[in-house]
């Protein structure tokens, strides 16, 4: 029994909220492979038995995380593989050996979807190389070409380019 005259082990009274006062809310948002869950959360949220998870654990269905004490930390994408494991056996019809096989065939479309994003941004900046290069080429041509009259040979320098400066002192400054 505490005795009077202030304890300082006593916890303070629950500060009463006014009547009328809107309630506040702290939201905290957590990477969704992050592990947080403790086995019994997540077997709850996937609405499944602990052992289940367990024996899908050793069975190489799911991976969950570690604390530093070895306690199983399940992640948001965690109780996602469960629920969508629940959902090929119970509605699919799936035996494990079903699942395990659908889930490293997803796993090689996405792994075939990551390199042909890949190979497409290779093909996107060889294409754009190209197109400097020949950009490139047709100038070094534009600069070499000469206009032809039919039974006479023209000199480059004899030309003049509406695309170069005249230069002074040259055959085209006669003033």
């Amino acid at each position: 029994m505490a005795g009077a005259g202030g304890d300082s082990a006593r916890t303070p009274a629950p500060r009463r909220r006014r009547p009328g006062a809107i309630p506040t809310f702290t939201r905290v948002q957590v990477e969704t492979d992050r592990g947080v869950f403790m086995i019994s959360v997540a077997a709850q949220l996937a609405k499944m038995h602990p052992q289940t998870l367990r024996m899908y654990e050793a069975r190489g269905l799911i991976e969950p995380k570690r604390s530093p004490k070895g306690t199983r930390l399940y992640s948001q994408e965690d109780v996602d593989r469960l629920r969508r494991i629940q959902e090929m056996t119970a509605e699919l019809g799936l035996n494990l050996a079903g699942v395990e096989r659908v889930l490293r065939l997803e796993q090689e479309i996405e792994g075939m979807h990551a390199h042909i994003e890949e190979i497409e941004l290779q093909a996107l900046q060889a294409q754009v190389r190209l197109a400097e290069e020949l950009e490139e080429v047709r100038r070094s041509f534009r600069a070499e070409l000469v206009p032809y009259r039919p039974g006479e040979l023209v000199r480059a320098s004899d030309v003049r380019s509406p695309f170069r400066l005249p230069q002074r002192g040259g055959p085209d400054d006669a003033a």
